[in-house]
């Protein structure tokens, strides 16, 4: 079994957020402990922004703690379609088109979703099994 884990976990992480990195820390221990930790391109950039090299963001989300697995095209596809369903329905909300792609990368891998935003998640990837607070 494999948990991709969302950006917003791992940024829990390293910015100690006072209401998540509790709840995010424990999360992930036990994600691990049950399975492999993964991540993708996408999580990879949006963890970036907070560090100055890559050697340092390799070093928290080594390969030997993460696979890094690619994106499939047809994760693309079902992104796009799940993307253009958000905007029809109105949402005033503006969500990057890179949520969607996390969400169609786990359904079309057949992957857990380890995120603390499931809304998100459960009303377009209804396949996905998440690892959610309740």
């Amino acid at each position: 079994m494999v948990t991709l884990v969302d950006s917003n976990v791992i940024l829990d992480l390293v910015t100690d957020d006072a209401r998540w990195s509790g709840w995010s820390s424990e999360a992930l221990a036990r994600a691990g402990d049950e399975s492999l930790l993964a991540i993708n391109p996408l999580i990879f950039a949006e963890v970036s922004a907070g560090f100055a090299t890559i050697e340092e963001l390799d070093e928290l989300l080594s390969p030997d703690a993460f696979l890094r697995l690619a994106l499939p095209y047809e994760a693309a596809f079902l992104a796009g379609k799940a993307f253009l369903a958000y905007k029809r329905s109105g949402c005033k909300r503006r969500v990057p088109l890179a949520d969607f792609y996390i969400g169609a990368h786990a359904a079309v891998a057949g992957l857990r979703l380890l995120t603390r935003d499931p809304r998100r998640y459960r009303r377009y990837f209804p396949s996905v099994t998440l690892l959610a607070p309740s």
